[in-house]
């Protein structure tokens, strides 16, 4: 019989998603217990968020995701609304819309290249990298920042688009349209990828909505679910898009029976193709208006008393917020439902045992955790 060993892998971001460590059993090659290790990065935004204005939380909720900062400010944002009963220009919405899926367009490079780098396969991931390069391009542009933007802001967005945004993103969306054909060859046609991920971190179908799958990860199970289409927010009912999910994989032969790496993966890439003409879209209907309400002074707020859960489709599943408000200056309450904890956690270490060490880093990072997610 063979020596049962501990193995770690992480804290640093090598085979994982960022900033957290998986402390696993192995017996020979076989993965006997998992138990997920977080505490290494910045802590405590729910209580933080209770000692802050309403304004001043803007510039702290983005840090909940660093990959994705805007899924965040759009969600505290939308429940900030809700309460005060505003209805923001429709001009806002588009910008909204335009501002989320380049986010989501620049999280799924960063994953999609995470995944093949597990593999070896370091090219697609040199490649993710560079490309989400010219979206943050386009971020800097915008708002002034590559990484934490605080652009969406309650009654709208910070200020209008630049004149040549247009011009700027349009140029990007036709590279990155033109890129797409070379990640699907070096990955999702890739005879070694195909091999290693077909099969493999596999969540069970008729498990996943019991443990709390959201986003990718549910749609590769078969679940068409997206809140864009199921709860519309920003400018999602304006514009035409279908919701990629398993068996539907568009121009992807379908060479799984789902809910493994390997769909996963492909779903991303038929995100990413969906995103680029969404923003397509809204860069062509935006109606031309304010892009903010006018409200009082931002310091001087009282929020009326009541509650609030609105959610987000983050390019990761469901970021949900529920606030709380007494009618004063500052929130009674903030609880953000982010995807990570369950995919980080409760899926994980349920689906690992048993799994080779060498499935191990592909299966987490194919299931897209955001570390300070869980930490929050």
């Amino acid at each position: 019989m063979m020596k049962e060993f501990e193995l770690f892998v992480g804290p640093n971001h090598p085979g994982v998603t960022g900033n957290m460590s998986y402390h696993l059993w192995v017996e020979g090659a076989t993965i006997k217990k998992v138990e997920t290790r977080v505490g290494y990065l910045h802590r405590g935004f729910e209580k933080l968020m209770e000692k802050r204005i309403w304004m001043q939380n803007v510039p702290l909720v983005c840090r909940i995701c660093v990959p994705e900062p805007d899924v965040n400010e759009a969600a505290y944002s939308m429940a900030v609304e809700d309460l005060m009963g505003w209805e923001i220009p429709e001009r806002a919405k588009y910008i909204r819309t335009i501002i989320l899926e380049l986010a989501r367009l620049g999280a799924h490079l960063l994953t999609v290249g995470g995944i093949a780098a597990s593999f070896g396969l370091y090219t697609i991931a040199q490649w993710g990298v560079g490309d989400r390069d010219y979206i943050l391009d386009i971020f800097e542009q915008i708002t002034g920042a590559r990484v934490y933007h605080i652009y969406i802001w309650p009654g709208g967005v910070r200020w209008d688009l630049p004149k040549n945004a247009k011009e700027l993103i349009t140029k990007v969306l036709d590279y990155l349209e033109k890129r797409m054909p070379l990640y699907e060859d070096l990955l999702i046609r890739n005879k070694v990828f195909i091999r290693r991920a077909v099969g493999v971190g596999i969540v069970p179908k008729d498990k996943a909505i019991e443990w709390g799958v959201t986003g990718p990860n549910l749609r590769a199970a078969g679940y068409q679910l997206d809140f864009r289409k199921l709860e519309p927010y920003a400018a999602y009912d304006s514009v035409d898009f279908e919701v990629p999910y398993y068996p539907k994989l568009g121009e992807y032969e379908v060479l799984s029976d789902g809910s493994d790496i390997y769909t996963r993966t492909a779903i991303r890439l038929l995100e990413m193709k969906q995103s680029i003409s969404i923003i397509r879209q809204a860069l062509k209907e935006m109606p031309e208006g304010d892009v903010i309400l006018k409200h009082p002074q931002w310091f001087a707020w009282k929020v009326p008393a009541g509650y609030s859960y609105v959610r987000v489709e983050s390019s990761k599943g469901e970021y949900g917020y529920f606030v709380v408000s007494d009618g004063g200056k500052k929130p009674v309450r903030v609880h953000v439902r982010g995807p990570s904890y369950t995919h980080g956690i409760n899926v994980l270490e349920r689906i690992a045992p048993g799994m080779n060490i060498a499935d191990f880093s592909p299966t987490a990072i194919s299931l897209d955790v955001c570390p300070p997610d869980i930490e929050r």
